[in-house]
């Protein structure tokens, strides 16, 4: 492990005014947001709407680095250069979403456990050589229904541990992302407190794997009230309590934290890291790894068709310049006015 060169990959995937783009949707995930839109999932289809992100070049400006799907880091482009080349040469890092999904864990109370490490230590050398720098690994805690377990907490933040620990061993980013659900009927300060809980025990965790934090990057929710939950919390709330939760759990040693959008619409998504990053200065960089909330007006603009490309790229880039000035506190829905 050079611990140098992962605090370097590390610092840059946080650097000021930009963010990553999380583009590792599963076949079957991006299948669903393509029949939304009247595409067909064909592996050239994926291709081609994958690379007009990565050479908008406007957008990719507020992009330090772009998440890919075990597929999407083997293509090429249609023009036959590969897709990472196509990231690097935009200034952006590639890397790779390892984990394999999920399954129940037995007498857990319904909570699932993420797969995927039997094979890691081997697989991990192949996307290093295939130009990845980072990987992700997600884990998800269900905050409603008296979830999550200790058994299920305990044994996602192990794997956390793992995971990176591996990872910082073949000179691979780790991004850390335990992620409590938002889609339930609970509260807000019940996500705090099951937020908290998973915190502190994969910080912990990964003490105890000897994971060097100043070679990783945390990738959490931010503490919102469940979408189903009849009393939502205003942008502000969510800004002071996730805000005030990371300062006691998140050593300053952790060089950023790129933020899910777990569901949340474009605006709103961008209206909570602006908030936060208002409330500077801050211990570590607060910034974006957004899938849907960068990429769902891109995805409606484009459709499928060549002609839609351009369109598509604006709406994309938008996107990533909303959030990339979000990322400094400098954004105000003005600007969605007139963008």
């Amino acid at each position: 492990m050079n611990l140098h060169d992962l605090n370097k990959i590390a610092v840059k995937m946080v650097a000021r005014g930009r963010g990553i783009l999380a583009a590792d949707e599963s076949s079957g995930t991006i299948q669903k947001r393509f029949d939304k839109i009247g595409v067909t999932s064909t592996e050239e289809n994926r291709r081609d709407y994958r690379e007009l992100m990565f050479r908008a070049a406007e957008g990719m400006r507020y992009v330090s680095g772009v998440i890919l799907y075990d597929e999407t880091i083997w293509q090429k482009a249609a023009d036959g250069t590969p897709l990472v080349k196509v990231i690097e040469a935009a200034d952006a890092i590639p890397g790779i979403k390892v984990d394999e999904g999920t399954e129940e864990l037995p007498e857990a109370r319904g909570d699932l456990i993420t797969k995927g490490l039997d094979q890691l230590s081997k697989r991990l050398p192949k996307y290093y050589e295939a130009g990845a720098r980072f990987a992700k690994w997600r884990a998800v805690i269900d905050p409603t229904g008296g979830r999550p377990s200790y058994a299920g907490l305990l044994a996602n933040a192990h794997a956390l541990a793992r995971y990176a620990n591996l990872c910082q061993a073949h000179n691979i980013v780790p991004i850390v992302e335990p992620e409590v659900l938002m889609d339930g009927d609970n509260d807000i300060d019940t996500c705090y407190d099951v937020t908290e809980w998973v915190l502190k025990e994969t910080f912990q965790q990964l003490y105890y794997l000897n994971v060097k934090l100043e070679g990783i990057v945390l990738k959490p929710n931010m503490v919102v009230s469940g979408m189903k939950c009849p009393q939502q919390a205003g942008v502000d709330e969510v800004a002071d309590k996730t805000v005030r939760l990371l300062k006691s759990c998140v050593p300053s040693a952790v060089p950023g934290i790129a933020f899910l959008s777990g569901g949340q619409s474009d605006e709103l998504a961008t209206a909570h890291l602006d908030a936060m990053n208002k409330r500077g200065p801050l211990p570590w960089a607060l910034t974006f790894s957004y899938g849907r909330a960068l990429q769902a007006a891109a995805q409606k603009a484009w459709s499928g068709k060549k002609d839609n490309v351009p369109a598509a790229q604006a709406a994309f880039s938008h996107r990533a310049r909303m959030n990339g000035l979000a990322s400094q506190g400098e954004w105000s829905a003005s600007m969605e006015k007139a963008g």
